[in-house]
């Protein structure tokens, strides 16, 4: 028996794994790499949970990559839009940060969370 056959009627490859010929399959390769931070690994774990189709999806046509790196980038910029937007809202300025740090830590602190959950409500989770 040959190691390997061709299928005319596929077009696929298939090698011998013992008694069975096994089809050659190979994911299709993405064509740009991105950067994938903490919202797009968060993301990822999400869909991997919660969304398999969508997942399997993603993974088998070669998108999911570039899927998540535009989830980080969208989740990226909302987060440093609402940080920026809300510390003016609520006063936490740089003078208030030389005048009392240990409030500003805190306040700072709280805000991050708070909009971290909007992100991960508005973007991430979805």
């Amino acid at each position: 028996m040959d190691k390997y056959i061709y299928d005319n009627s596929n077009g696929l490859w298939y090698e011998l794994q013992g008694d069975y010929y096994i089809p050659c399959l190979v994911l299709p390769a993405e064509k740009e790499e991105r950067h994938i931070g903490v919202w797009g690994q968060r993301h990822l774990r999400y869909i991997r949970e919660h969304r398999k189709v969508f997942y399997i999806k993603l993974l088998t046509s070669g998108k999911l990559q570039s899927h998540l790196a535009d989830v980080e980038e969208q989740a990226q910029g909302l987060f440093d839009h609402l940080m920026k937007q809300r510390a003016e809202r609520e006063g936490i300025t740089e003078k208030l940060k030389a005048d009392n740090q240990m409030e500003w830590v805190g306040r700072m602190s709280n805000l991050r969370s708070a909009v971290t959950e909007t992100v991960n409500a508005e973007v991430i989770f979805v």
